[in-house]
């Protein structure tokens, strides 16, 4: 399988990972060759109730039966995607109470960018550096890591980019911005947290200067930090939520949040101002809902930080100089990539999956399923531990 991988499937890496999936359950996932690896990184934060979760699995066999793709976006009242758009609007703070969905989170941004512009009339947009959004045009053009996207210059225009913490950077923005783009948690940059109230401070120079705050939830989103979003780790409510990855339990889905007097903008002036054929399809709507009610009617949001607490308990080794992160969001640092490809690679070798972030090298992901559970997380840092004791003997 891994030859026809290679030599008809476009790839996104040179050297591309290359294991043959048969299946996946819970917190593992199975190879061909019938060997099993516990699974740390459940699809880059994804699979949030990890891999065929039955509630999940339930939802979108019962939506098949029912009808799939009937009418673009926007047009027919499909029960799933008003049930779910209903549901999250209830769990949201005033006045985040109407949802566009779409395909993906880099689709999401998207949506968010316009609506900042058509909201405000401006057209500056403002993201940090080494922020990552998504890798659609707009998303590349918001990418603050210039690296990976000179190739693909020239990008949309009137873009900014200020430092994340950098409150003197703060006075960028101005009565010329239309949205300030930022990640609640930076991700490939290394899982940074807002400090020193950050993000309300951000909040206050948009309300300065009328312009948007845009909070990117795509990877803290649907309770990997301990609240259903990250901004709520916060005390701050932004104009615009994006959020994608977590709320589709594994399927494939974006979304964008705001006030229904600004979502109202884009049905008019000009009329289907953002459109898409398949955004709010029924079947992965379904597969949202039972997402999003798992995860608000159990403790998983709650245990998610008590998770936390074991891995920072359990991950104490010389080559790991310190946990990034929140929750189930966390990222082990080590002094170099070269420890960090070695560990990676290693574990895998071991039955573990981890993985890398974006920008920074030395990182190694830790977000696995908000399901996994206390004897999985002894069972793969242990492994982690081995690994890098066999590293430390070796040298």
């Amino acid at each position: 399988m891994n030859t026809d991988f290679l030599k008809y499937q476009a790839q996104t890496s040179p050297y591309p990972l290359g294991m043959e999936v048969s299946h996946a359950i819970g917190s593992y996932i199975y190879a061909t060759d019938s060997r099993k690896y516990l699974d740390f990184v459940a699809g880059v934060s994804a699979c949030a109730l990890g891999h065929q979760h039955p509630r999940v699995n339930q939802a979108i066999k019962d939506q098949l039966d029912k009808y799939s793709h009937v009418m673009v976006y926007g047009e027919y009242s499909q029960s799933p995607a008003v049930e779910y758009c209903k549901l999250l609007a209830s769990l949201l703070p005033a006045p985040l109470d109407k949802t566009y969905l779409v395909n993906s989170g880099t689709e999401a941004i998207e949506g968010a960018l316009k609506l900042a512009r058509r909201t405000t009339g401006r057209s500056q947009l403002i993201s940090c550096h080494n922020a990552y959004h998504g890798n659609t045009m707009g998303s590349m053009s918001v990418m603050g890591f210039e690296e990976r996207k000179q190739v693909f210059r020239p990008l949309i225009p009137d873009v900014e980019f200020i430092t994340f913490n950098d409150e003197a950077d703060l006075l960028k923005i101005t009565h010329k911005t239309a949205g300030v783009l930022l990640e609640t948690i930076q991700g490939g940059a290394g899982f940074i947290q807002p400090h020193n109230d950050y993000l309300k401070k951000v909040r206050e120079r948009c309300d300065e200067v009328g312009a948007m705050m845009i909070l990117d939830e795509i990877q803290p989103g649907f309770g990997r930090t301990g609240k259903l979003f990250g901004f709520q780790n916060y005390d701050v409510v932004p104009d615009i939520v994006v959020m994608g990855k977590g709320m589709g339990g594994g399927m494939p889905v974006g979304a964008f949040t705001a006030s229904s007097a600004q979502m109202d903008l884009l049905s008019d002036n000009p009329k289907l101002g953002h459109i898409t054929t398949f955004g709010g399809h029924p079947v992965i709507a379904a597969a949202c809902l039972a997402t999003l009610q798992e995860i608000t009617e159990t403790n998983i949001m709650q245990e998610a930080l008590e998770k936390e607490k074991l891995f920072r308990s359990l991950l104490v080794h010389p080559l790991i100089q310190e946990i990034r992160g929140k929750g189930l969001m966390l990222a082990a640092m080590t002094k170099s990539p070269d420890i960090t490809n070695e560990v990676i690679l290693k574990c895998q070798d071991r039955g573990l999956i981890l993985f890398w972030l974006l920008f920074e090298a030395c990182a190694i992901r830790i977000t696995p399923p908000l399901t996994i559970s206390e004897e999985e997380i002894r069972e793969g840092c242990s492994i982690v531990l081995e690994v890098m004791d066999e590293m430390m003997n070796k040298n």
